[in-house]
């Protein structure tokens, strides 16, 4: 019986043993992190570089395939704050309509803005409103507005885009054309910069040669 017993426990040991083995290969063999490439793209997702902070494309781009229906879907999200309709009350936020382009803290008659959204200066224009959407708090420290921010760049955009159909209809800024050329007129200064400009003077502009021979031979002529 004993026999039995001991052969059995054996057994059940080596198994064990067996499958913790198993275990530590496959755990070797396979993986689980995160792909350099991504098979397919997930929306809401923004690609790292190589930092591993979000790259947002410039707020051109996104601007230039903004969804009007999508930044309105969006804007829902500030409806408990905001009206956008024009001649709109004032709520726990200021009424919206024909925003872009106004003084920041500016022109909306009756409401109380915060001392430093005041202090930052400046029109709404498109890169401020992307700032502001992404991050309040950040962009006027010490602001009234609890809303945490949207951190999706495209999402941004579309209610950017909604808001300034809303009485505004500011001309959009062109997106840059992909691989554009660098301006003229710097190839110069980049040359310099890169030590392939010389401040010595050229034999043709009257220097004298460091040719030996040439020295040579400007002395035979001289004597």
């Amino acid at each position: 019986m004993d026999n039995r017993f001991n052969m059995i426990a054996g057994w059940a040991l080596a198994g064990g043993i067996a499958a913790l083995g198993l275990s530590i290969a496959g755990g070797m063999l396979f993986h689980g992190e995160r792909p350099e490439h991504m098979g397919y793209v997930i929306e809401g997702v923004e690609e790292a570089g190589d930092s591993g902070a979000a790259v947002v494309e410039p707020i051109a781009v996104r601007l230039a395939k903004a969804d009007l229906a999508k930044g309105e879907a969006s804007f829902k999200k500030c409806m408990a704050c905001h009206t956008i309709n024009q001649g709109g009350a004032n709520g726990i936020g200021p009424n919206l309509y024909g925003t872009m382009g106004e003084g920041i803290a500016e022109g909306k008659a009756g409401f109380a803005f915060s001392d430093p959204l005041k202090a930052v200066g400046g029109s709404w224009d498109f890169d401020k409103m992307d700032a502001w959407l992404s991050n309040p708090r950040k962009f006027a420290s010490g602001t009234k507005m609890t809303f945490a921010g949207l951190p999706d760049g495209q999402e941004r955009a579309n209610v950017i885009a909604y808001l300034n159909a809303q009485g505004s209809n500011l001309p959009l800024p062109a997106a840059p054309a992909a691989g554009a050329a660098p301006a003229e007129g710097n190839a110069a200064g980049d040359n310099a910069a890169a030590g392939n400009l010389s401040n010595e003077a050229t034999p043709a502009e009257g220097a004298p040669s460091k040719d030996p021979a040439a020295k040579a031979q400007a002395e035979k002529k001289g004597a």
